[in-house]
């Protein structure tokens, strides 16, 4: 192996250490639940579940586990505006 792809391996270890640096935009994931599966979306700092609980709540578990596992990489997003409705 050449020095160059070691020193790119070397960085990418760093880099996945470093969350901070990364920052999600938009994704969709398939989750599956105890109960179903549901389709999950991020898109410009809003959560998205089609689970009944999220369509009541604006939040779900599914939602809450995803931003669990991605930590800083996702802005934490408050669901204000289902509450208030």
């Amino acid at each position: 192996m050449d020095s160059g792809m070691i020193n790119k391996i070397e960085k990418a270890k760093r880099y996945a250490a470093e969350t901070d640096r990364i920052q999600f935009r938009s994704f969709q994931v398939t989750f599956r639940g105890d109960n179903s599966t549901h389709e999950v979306t991020f898109d410009n700092g809003a959560w998205s579940c089609d689970c009944h609980f999220f369509k009541q709540r604006g939040v779900c578990s599914h939602t809450m586990a995803l931003e669990r596992i991605l930590g800083t990489m996702v802005p934490v997003v408050t669901p204000t505006t289902a509450e208030e409705g």
